[in-house]
């Protein structure tokens, strides 16, 4: 079936349309690992990663509603192999999260693995956090030998199961709650 429109029905058509406003269509949201590189610092190789978050207008009203917003970090170290699969040599994460406390007017992150708890008076400050990883202690050096190729890679998850149990449903069919990265991966450097 083929619909044809008259000049005008389309040049009202075209109007309408652009009355839209942008935030309406979907807009570049979500974590992405910027760069990652690992050194050798001691008897380990350390992580250092820059990530950009943008949160999307949904998710900052959730959180300046009392929804606290979970990312998990995941790490691993592969070492390459020709002809077969690749050896997982290394599999670890650890769990942001960060809330906001309207009597105090300020936002909270908070490490779920080791404790570690920081205030910020901005969302942007608190992302700022997030958003720097700095020689975080990857892999021991003795698991890495001389002759074998590796590669490290990052993802960042957005926790949707985390959200409350109303708001899950809409997370997972709203792209405005597809807040994860990518694998970001790249060549260990011996």
């Amino acid at each position: 079936m083929r619909v044809s429109l008259s000049n005008k029905t389309a040049t009202l058509l075209y109007l309408l349309l652009s009355l839209i406003p942008t935030s309406a269509y979907p807009n570049e949201t979500g974590v992405r690992v910027i760069s990652a590189e690992t050194a050798l610092l001691g008897d380990d190789y350390v992580l250092t990663a820059d990530i950009n978050y943008h949160l999307s207008e949904k998710a900052i009203e959730a959180l300046n509603n009392g929804v606290s917003l979970f990312w998990t970090y995941q790490f691993k170290v592969q070492e390459h192999r020709e002809y077969l699969w690749d050896n997982t040599l290394l599999e670890k994460s650890f769990r942001y999260r960060i809330q906001y406390h309207a009597l105090l007017k300020m936002y909270r992150v908070s490490n779920e693995s080791n404790g570690a708890v920081n205030n910020f008076s901005t969302l942007q400050a608190a992302l700022d956090l997030l958003s720097t990883l700095r020689d975080y202690r990857l892999i021991e050096k003795t698991k890495i030998t001389d002759k074998e190729t590796y590669i490290a890679g990052m993802k960042i998850t957005f926790e949707r199961d985390a959200l409350p149990l109303p708001l899950r449903p809409v997370a997972y069919m709203n792209p405005q709650w597809y807040l994860s990265s990518d694998w970001y991966l790249w060549p260990l450097k011996k």
